[in-house]
């Protein structure tokens, strides 16, 4: 449980405690902030006490709330017992905003949790083999822990940690007997070679169709009026990074005079929709009509309703075309659509029809795409020429995608979400009548609705009846796909309209509803489902400033699987945002690359893995645009300390695991200074060897942003590998100056610079610390 610095949480959960007869212990670490705390809760109406004693000798008698002192990290809740812990961290600890890691960066594996025992890799010369473990070796009396692959036959690849960045993990049809590379076979490189001419047949084609498009004339919008920005002032909400740079996009596309063709990728509830107004009212602004169009009647109705309300104090006529208009209003709006009386439309598949006719159309807005079937797809290309169009998605598209495609497919990417929204808190429990009556009865005593997750048709009214049972005074409702599809979308607007207290439903609420006030879902038989289903019917709740809920449950006295234990120990794992771009979500992602690639590319992609694949493509479209990169190098630091993490300083496997992980994702001063105070809070002193790793993996950012991709000891010497024109005749005077007789070009066209230790092996880490911050003053003063 965590209440993300917003204390109101609090006080409705304790009355809700109370109520129940709980006995709730807060845990703070100071006395001081226990009295005040006490203080704060008597004057809300909560009894509350405040005990002096050490939280291990205190008594507690049932109903009571007692505040005592004592440190956790996370605390409890024990249904059985009427028992509830909460550490002050929950109460106070707000979220924490993280400088964004570059996007290069964003789908290596950067972490051992993406990568398990077992799970098959693609080392970037090597080939795909199969992770096995770390290992701690001693090589030359220096102990370090590296990676343990596996290849054909009895090959074995071991990699030390620090160059993980040469991994990717395999992500294509794992489902597949996989056939494991041979170390230093030739079978890859015909692999790779194979795929990177399917690559570079595929983006001839893609700029064939982007030059044919900036060659066609379209409507250059002018600039931003008085009006529009008026407009962009009544959003109640602080727009995110990621917004302002989308819609500052979409504005530049349409002041171009060639038709704007842009794909805009976000979570759901990450602000879309506003993006999609802005451009509207820019469209109007100019005289021009624009057609907005949804996959289903539902959203047709929630995005009409939003426009009415943001456009109400402008002089800008919306209407909707869908099921929920009569003929006779539909034939009305048709004949305003013509005449231009209407200047936006929002609807379903009935704008394609053949007989809707624009004044002038100039904007098309697609929901989903891939949701519409193949005649209307080909409607829609009609309907596209020489006209902007912005396409919607909640597909997550990966950055390496993103990345990949830049110059032949304008895409914007939203994985930010929006002031005030927090992660959904999740549980994963056996099958527990009191506790989920539990989770009903707060969601409803607080004014919210319910999902209801139950996967089968046939058992489903049942199970609403049971509800129903058990709170009698409440309406329940069931939806299910075999429903007939208007009864199915009544039974939506009922919930979206608040008339349902709870949906007892199938998956079908995976995608595209957007109810603000539905803050809980309880999912029955979690263990059944995938992993990217489970995050996503999640999804669904969580859209407001409220706390939000997750139940996901598995029948009682259930062995799970070990795949099944994984899968909802993943999902409980993955509560931040932008979660949608990590490991639980790499089925959808390779979803959102068959959408934007086109089936034929899929063979290709499980070849050589996904990352491997974006990677040929990046290649292709530079290649084909004729445009040179020569790639960054990821850096490596091969000095002689130890450096590992010893069992002795952390017990537990995966906890060890996931402080590689973190050490791995350094960065800054502030990432090394919080992973060294996380580690002494959790810990205790850093040993020397975990210390080193530390700083070693500090040290790859400066190394970096001088130009060098290696650095590495040979007995007395240490020799710094540079990229081209990093290194130039007064860099290497400069350092002659400031280390007297230790500096020595070893070779000019691949740039290398030794370092002459003369036996001060002992502050290696302080030497290449004070070479790099003299190399990076150098450069900067030739600048």
């Amino acid at each position: 449980m965590s209440f993300h610095g917003k204390i109101e949480y609090l006080y409705e959960d304790l009355r809700n405690w109370q109520s129940k007869n709980y006995t709730t212990v807060i845990l703070c670490a100071s006395r001081g902030r226990g009295e005040n705390l006490a203080g704060v809760l008597k004057e809300k109406g909560i009894k509350a006490i405040f005990s002096d004693g050490e939280s291990r000798n205190a008594e507690f008698n049932r109903g009571e709330t007692v505040i005592v002192r004592g440190e956790l990290n996370k605390g409890f809740e024990y249904p059985e017992i009427n028992f509830v812990l909460v550490s002050d961290r929950e109460i106070f600890e707000t979220k924490k905003s993280r400088s964004r890691r570059k996007v290069e960066n964003a789908n290596r594996i950067k972490s051992y949790t993406d990568i398990s025992v077992g799970d098959y890799v693609v080392h970037q010369t090597h080939g795909i083999g199969q992770y096995m473990g770390t290992k701690k070796m001693v090589v030359g009396g220096i102990t370090k822990d590296y990676l343990k692959i596996r290849y054909q036959g009895t090959d074995l690849l071991y990699i030390p940690i620090d160059q993980l960045n040469l991994l990717y993990k395999y992500v294509g049809n794992a489902d597949k007997q996989m056939r494991l590379n041979k170390l230093g076979g030739n079978e890859w490189n015909k692999t790779k070679q194979r795929v990177k001419q399917s690559t570079a047949e595929l983006a001839k084609k893609l700029i064939a169709l982007y030059a044919e498009r900036e060659n066609t004339k379209g409507f250059a919008y002018s600039d931003d009026t008085p009006w529009q920005r008026d407009f962009e002032d009544t959003f109640p909400y602080q727009e995110t990074e990621d917004q302002l740079r989308s819609i500052e996009e979409v504005k530049a596309d349409m002041e171009k005079p060639k038709p704007m063709d842009r794909l805009l990728c976000g979570d759901v509830g990450f602000g879309k929709t506003e993006v999609a107004l802005r451009a509207s009212f820019k469209a109007v602004g100019d005289s021009k009509q624009v057609a907005y169009l949804c996959p289903t009647t539902i959203l047709a109705m929630q995005h009409y309703e939003t426009f009415l309300k943001r456009m109400e104090n402008f002089p800008i006529r919306v209407e909707m075309l869908s099921r929920f208009r009569t003929a006779s209003q539909q034939k009305k709006i048709l004949k305003q659509l013509k005449t231009g009386e209407i200047d936006i439309v929002i609807g379903t598949h009935r704008i394609l029809s053949k007989d809707l006719a624009f004044k002038d159309l100039g904007l098309l807005i697609i929901d989903e795409e891939q949701r519409f079937g193949v005649a209307h797809k080909e409607r829609l290309k009609e309907l596209k020429q020489n006209i902007d169009v912005l396409t919607m998605t909640a597909t997550p598209i990966p950055r390496t995608l993103h990345m990949a495609m830049t110059g032949v497919r304008d895409m914007s990417v939203l994985t930010e979400p929006p002031e005030n929204r927090y992660p959904v808190q999740t549980y994963v429990l056996e099958d527990n009548p009191a506790v989920i009556a539990d989770a009903i009865r707060n969601e409803i005593s607080r004014g919210g609705q319910v999902f209801y997750l139950y996967n089968r048709v046939q058992g489903i009214y049942a199970k609403a009846e049971q509800i129903k049972s058990m709170f009698p005074d409440i309406n329940v409702a069931v939806g299910h796909g075999k429903m007939k599809e208007d009864e199915l979308e009544d039974i939506m607007y009922d919930m979206v309209n608040g008339k349902t207290d709870v949906l007892v439903c199938t998956t079908i609420i995976e995608t595209g509803l957007d109810i603000p006030n539905a803050n809980t879902i309880i999912i029955e038989n979690a263990d059944k489902m995938g992993l990217a289903q489970l995050y996503q019917l999640r999804g669904r709740v969580g859209r407001s400033n409220r706390a939000a809920y997750a139940y996901l449950t598995y029948h009682r006295d259930k062995i799970l699987s070990e795949v099944a234990s994984k899968r909802l120990r993943a999902v409980k794992e993955f509560t931040e945002f932008g979660s949608g771009f990590k490991i639980a979500m790499r089925d959808l992602e390779i979803r959102g690359a068959g959408n934007i690639l086109g089936p034929e590319q899929h063979g290709h992609m499980d070849a050589v893995g996904y990352d491997m694949y974006c990677k040929l493509l990046k290649e292709s479209v530079d290649e084909a645009q004729g445009i040179k990169v020569k790639e960054k190098r990821d850096v490596s630091i091969d000095i002689n300390i130890d450096a590992y993490l010893p069992e002795s300083y952390i017990e537990n496997h995966n906890q060890r695991i996931d402080i590689y992980k973190k050490i791995a994702a350094v960065e800054t001063e502030d990432d090394k200074f919080e992973i060294e105070d996380e580690l002494i809070d959790r810990f205790g002193d850093i040993p020397k060897p975990v210390q080193n790793i530390i700083e070693v993996a500090a040290l790859k950012t400066p190394a970096k942003e001088c130009g060098i991709y290696e650095i590495s000891q040979s007995g007395d010497t240490l020799s710094l590998k540079f990229e081209e024109d990093y290194v130039d005749a007064p860099l290497i005077m400069g350092l002659d100056r400031a280390f007297p007789k230790r500096i020595k070009l070893v070779s000019s066209e691949n740039p290398i610079i030794s370092y002459a230790l003369k036996g001060d092996y002992k502050n290696i880490l302080k030497i290449v610390n004070n070479l790099l911050t003299q190399i990076k003053e150098l450069q900067n003063k030739e600048k």
